[in-house]
């Protein structure tokens, strides 16, 4: 008799197994990207560098009040674009080799609608120049004369960004003229921010002034979907900081979200899009010490990860716990 209830009791629960197994494979996308959102570490949002401390504070404001990831992406990364003393985002920003401060910003939201400058002087806030490019043309690109002539029509102010202490190292740097990047300079680069909101929801922005002392024209990944952000709503986000020409190389961030969305984590992702690199950087036979590229990465469950190629790089994380900066992994001890 116990046998036979045994097996009545075993076959039930096999039968309720797989019913729940089929009813899981018969769920649309959406129902399964629900169920995750619905477990997820959210909001939260990462930014690149110790100045994504301030960043994300002004972004926290706007998640923690159930407020659109892209609205806090914008707000967040505006922050730090409009500090004089962060000399490689914005205003005040390094000047190319003409003494020219020109840069290069891009925004992605959670319906993978985008918009970028590049090449943008005289405007502080290029980031909200890119998300006007988004809203409101029918293009996803402007750069140079114009990207400025179209921040112009939507009443965007034109300014001097050169300020007196970058000016002076410009003219420093043109009594040699040696044009030598260096890794981890002032321990701060681009800033890229990515953000989850309470609604699941993903957005991110990227905003530079680019290498110092750089050619004038020299567009690196920061302007560029796919390479310097990406976003898809489905599986994550990624945004990079560094070289931007290495990032480039291997369209990086989209490689980070295709890694995540084939199942790996985003620390996983990172590190396998930084040995990419790595490789093509020693098959070219270069120096990776005269290099650094990071990326940070953010998943739907709110699960997040770094990964860069040399010591200094360091990112920061807000979400309900608090706010703090991580330093993040790196490849070359």
């Amino acid at each position: 008799m116990n046998n036979m209830a045994n097996r009545r009791d075993f076959i039930k629960t096999t039968a309720l197994a797989t019913a729940g197994v089929a009813l899981h494979s018969f769920q649309s996308d959406s129902e399964k990207q629900e169920i995750i959102s619905e477990n997820s570490n959210k909001p939260i949002v990462l930014s690149t560098w110790n100045f994504g401390l301030q960043a994300n504070e002004a972004a926290w404001e706007v998640l923690k009040n159930k407020g659109r990831a892209l609205d806090a992406v914008e707000v967040g990364v505006k922050l730090t674009e409009a500090d004089p003393t962060e000399r490689s985002v914005g205003y005040g920003g390094r000047p190319d080799r003409e003494g020219r401060v020109t840069l290069d910003a891009c925004i992605m939201d959670e319906f993978s609608n985008i918009g970028s400058v590049a090449c943008l002087e005289h405007i502080k806030h290029p980031i909200s120049v890119a998300r006007a490019v988004m809203e409101k043309t029918p293009h996803v690109m402007l750069v140079s004369e114009g990207a400025l002539q179209f921040a112009l029509q939507q009443g965007f102010k034109k300014e001097n960004l050169l300020v007196e202490e970058s000016e002076k190292e410009w003219k420093e740097w043109l009594k040699t003229s040696e044009y030598i990047p260096k890794a981890n300079i002032e321990n701060h680069d681009t800033i890229g921010m990515i953000a989850l909101d309470a609604q699941g929801n993903l957005s991110g922005a990227c905003t530079t002034s680019g290498m110092a002392f750089k050619m004038h024209g020299r567009v690196g990944d920061s302007p560029i979907i796919g390479a310097g952000l990406y976003v898809d709503n489905e599986i994550g986000a990624a945004t990079a900081t560094g070289h931007g020409e290495e990032v480039i190389r291997i369209t990086g961030c989209h490689l980070v979200v295709e890694l995540m969305r084939q199942g790996k984590s985003p620390q996983k992702a990172c590190e396998e899009a930084v040995m990419r690199i790595v490789k093509l950087t020693q098959n070219r036979g270069k120096n990776l010490k005269d290099i650094q590229v990071g990326f940070i990465a953010l998943n739907k469950k709110g699960e997040y990860g770094s990964y860069c190629i040399q010591g200094g790089f360091n990112y920061a994380v807000h979400d309900a716990t608090g706010n703090k900066l991580i330093d993040a992994k790196y490849f070359l001890k």
